[in-house]
């Protein structure tokens, strides 16, 4: 099977935002008793689900959040205060509904979705979706960590798994990931594409110490050094030889939800880094992106000025697993209802004229 063709046909898929409908959708906005603008930014989210959907929907009620999981051969390096078997355990622990993301999707009423896309051992859980490539990626230090024809296979499930959701009739979709050494592989991604300092791309991930985060950057810079990363290189040339399973993975969702025409949810640095990605491939995809909070990883604020996205929170989070998306869904559920169930200047006895645009 050729996945490089089935990535090709998927992006000559994916249309633009409908304009009529956000023109429709922001006519309204424009016309609820309020001073124009002062929803800030619930406006703007209820104008682009209106451009995604053809509507303005009273709310997105089936909502699942996909965490793809995976092993990354870099924590040979001592890039993590966790032991690689923290992946496996972390990743049975999802379907047990004990993490951090399983209590706030409870409060959301949101599904969880967890796919073994390349955890260095098997799991044997009939509740993860075991789209597994290997065992694991290679050690970016010293060798690639995939070939072009993983990184592609890994974006490929993405983009089925995402397939698979919609044609079970979900609304909205969020992002997560589980995989130790995943801020390190990440980062790499990240400063091949965007060129930025070490020191603005690399964080403490899930808590080094001084001395281990001198270690961390040095390993994303030879890592860089050692792959031959130059100018020349695209996204699936960088994936390939930096990244990890997770992250392509999750560009493929990206990817997936735009040719589905279904909004998806970025959640933290990781899936942040994936989205930029799909962006990369496909501007289109970013209008159907929105991003939860901002990750407390350096170059997360940077990825959102990349992409021109403003994220919605910025709680500090650095939990990853999809944890921010339950969050955002209840906002964006709150902004849709509340211009749905406004009155009109009409319906309040008010005149739009004695309102003064605060946007301008």
């Amino acid at each position: 099977m050729n996945y490089f063709k089935m990535i090709e046909s998927t992006m000559d898929e994916i249309r633009p935002l409908d304009d009529v409908a956000v023109e429709a959708a922001w006519n309204r906005i424009d016309n609820l008793t309020k001073p124009l603008g002062s929803l800030g930014m619930l406006e703007e989210i209820s104008a682009k689900i209106a451009g995604i959907k053809g509507f303005i929907p009273n709310s997105l009620n089936k909502k699942n959040i996909i965490i793809m999981c995976s092993d990354n051969g870099v924590t040979e390096e001592a890039v993590s205060t966790c032991p690689q078997i923290t992946t496996a355990i972390v990743t049975n622990n999802f379907t047990k509904g004990i993490t951090g993301v399983n209590a706030l999707a409870k409060f959301s009423h949101t599904d969880i979705t967890v796919v073994d896309i390349g955890i260095n051992q098997d799991l044997n859980n009939t509740q993860i979706i075991n789209r597994k490539i290997s065992y694991g990626t290679k050690n970016i230090t010293k060798a690639a960590a995939m070939t072009k024809n993983q990184a592609v296979l890994a974006m490929v499930t993405g983009i089925e798994i995402v397939d698979g959701l919609c044609k079970q009739g979900y609304d909205i979709l969020g992002t997560g990931e589980m995989g130790v050494g995943n801020t390190t592989t990440s980062s790499a991604v990240f400063k091949a594409l965007s060129g930025l300092p070490t020191d603005l791309v690399v964080g403490k991930g899930s808590g080094l110490d001084n001395k281990q985060y001198e270690n961390k950057k040095r390993v994303v810079e030879k890592a860089l050094e050692v792959n031959n990363i130059t100018e020349e290189d695209d996204v699936i040339d960088i994936i390939s030889k930096v990244g990890g399973y997770d992250i392509a993975a999750l560009c493929g969702c990206f990817i997936g939800a735009a040719k589905n025409r279904i909004p998806i949810v970025i959640d933290g640095f990781i899936s942040s880094v994936a989205a930029l990605c799909a962006y990369k491939m496909n501007s289109l995809v970013r209008d159907f992106m929105f991003p939860s909070h901002l990750s407390a990883e350096p170059g997360a604020i940077y990825i959102m000025e990349e992409l021109k996205l403003e994220p919605m929170l910025n709680l500090k989070m650095r939990l990853g697993e999809g944890s921010g998306c339950p969050l955002a869904f209840d906002i964006i559920n709150g902004a849709l209802y509340a211009v749905n169930n406004m009155g009109s200047f009409e319906d309040a006895n008010l005149h739009k004229s004695n309102y003064v645009d605060i946007r301008k």
